[in-house]
């Protein structure tokens, strides 16, 4: 039976309702009126760039941080009223490594599960599959590890107190893609033992190894969905531009008044019009072509998780 299930309560379960965190005395929102929930068992991304206030909100749901407005709660228990209570049943990775470096491997777990009162035999099942990864340097100090070990040990240690809800504060940032496909790998095993796990990202091609995923701006959510709806939720034809002089064409594609966005991707421009028009493309060809440009492409593709942020994000910071 899933450890949420055990209880009367909905164990898992994380609720957030209006949260609103500014600093600097008001002048830097870092959450601007949040409210989402997730589902007991479910993995949850919260997707944005650097500065979105992914961390904020993570602080403030592991009771490290106060909201100025609005609530949260985990498990049941408010994050001001019980805090104690939810720093026993969650589980919390930050996203700067900040285990201790000069203890071994074997020693941090073992610090981690004597704080919580277990030890690493108890709730071995739990972390099995990721210590036996990192068991061949269980001698050697923890700031000696590479990127992607330390990942695996920072992982165990909030695990090693059997929690109900995960928090994991862009848990892959700064290492290696083997290693990246791998933590994805620990995290639907761990789904499947009935943890909650909220993973936060700048990374838009983790979105879709989430089950729903709510994108974060500025500290407001752009849209909480599954990533497929999301993305379906893309409102215009989208295609791909490109030429022999690329950033020429972004400034000329942008300066075009039928153009209503475009950026770089890739080797490409993408481009949506402000208009559904079949002339659209052999206009713009023709326009591309007036203004000097060789080399000349422009095809439809199917929108992605970052097509449709950027959508989002232009929509909310653009004037109607």
């Amino acid at each position: 039976m899933p450890l949420w299930a055990k209880t009367g309560k909905t164990m898992g379960a994380v609720t957030v309702t209006n949260l609103t965190k500014t600093y600097e005395k008001g002048s830097v929102t870092a959450l601007d009126d949040v409210s989402f929930r997730v589902e007991a068992g479910e993995l949850f991304g919260l997707i944005g760039p650097d500065g979105a206030g992914k961390s904020t909100l993570f602080r403030i749901l592991t009771t490290l941080l106060t909201a100025d407005r609005g609530t949260a709660g985990v498990d049941g228990f408010d994050v001001v009223k019980d805090y104690r209570k939810i720093r026993n049943t969650v589980g919390y990775m930050p996203g700067r490594f900040s285990l201790y470096q000069d203890l071994t491997v074997e020693e941090n777990l073992n610090f981690f599960a004597t704080l919580f009162g277990t030890t690493i035999r108890e709730n071995y099942h739990l972390v099995k599959d990721i210590y036996e990864q990192i068991e061949p340097f269980k001698d050697r100090r923890a700031g000696k590890l590479s990127g992607g070990m330390k990942q695996k040990l920072a992982l165990c240690c909030a695990l090693i107190h059997k929690p109900t809800v995960l928090f994991l504060d862009e848990p892959t940032t700064g290492v290696d893609v083997v290693s990246r496909r791998e933590f994805w790998t620990m995290l639907n095993r761990l789904k499947e033992q009935g943890i909650t796990i909220l993973v936060s990202t700048p990374y838009m091609d983790e979105a879709v190894l989430c089950e729903r995923i709510a994108l974060i701006q500025t500290g407001r959510i752009l849209s909480i969905d599954t990533p497929d709806a999301i993305v379906r939720g893309y409102p215009d034809r989208l295609f791909a531009a490109r030429t022999d002089d690329l950033p020429r064409a972004l400034a000329d594609l942008r300066a075009n008044p039928s153009v209503r966005s475009t950026y770089a991707f890739g080797e490409y421009l993408h481009l949506a019009f402000r208009q559904n028009d079949t002339e659209n493309v052999s206009g713009l060809s023709r326009y591309l072509a007036e203004k000097g440009h060789s080399g000349i492409e422009i095809k439809p593709v199917t929108p992605t998780i970052e097509d449709r942020f950027i959508d989002l994000m232009t929509r909310e910071t653009t004037p109607s």
